[in-house]
């Protein structure tokens, strides 16, 4: 008897995603969810954030910019109620400024839109520990 599990048995790292832009929200959940990862997306922060529930959560893929909101306070909300994962703050507003904030403030990552989709997939497995099969 194989003891090892397949892949479709393995637990598939559970990415919270934050992008208020619809077509970009969608593209990026079916490249993670292709590369292995279960992806909860959404359109804006405050229903994920009233709940508290980050247990799952093994990484934020957050938009900088969400409207009323930005993703420095999501991932500030999230702190608050206990979750101490890693963060990636996604723009295509990049300064300087920004970058060096976003560390501060608690991002492993900092990636400009728009990217090369192995960027994202990249960052988001070695945060992760998951092995997407990804070469190159």
């Amino acid at each position: 008897m194989n003891s090892i599990p397949r892949q479709s048995e393995r637990r598939r790292p559970r990415i919270l995603l934050v992008e208020d832009d619809a077509s970009v929200r969608r593209s990026t959940q079916l490249l993670l969810q292709g590369k292995g990862f279960d992806v909860r997306a959404h359109a804006a922060a405050d229903p994920i954030l009233l709940t508290g529930n980050f247990g799952e959560v093994a990484c934020l893929v957050v938009d900088y910019s969400l409207g009323d909101q930005d993703g420095f306070a999501v991932l500030a909300a999230m702190r608050e109620h206990g979750w101490q994962g890693p963060a990636i703050l996604m723009t295509a507003f990049s300064t300087v400024e920004l970058k060096r904030c976003a560390r501060l403030a608690g991002f492993s990552e900092f990636l400009e839109k728009p990217m090369e989709e192995r960027t994202l997939v990249t960052a988001v497995a070695r945060l992760t520990g998951h092995d997407t099969g990804q070469t190159g």
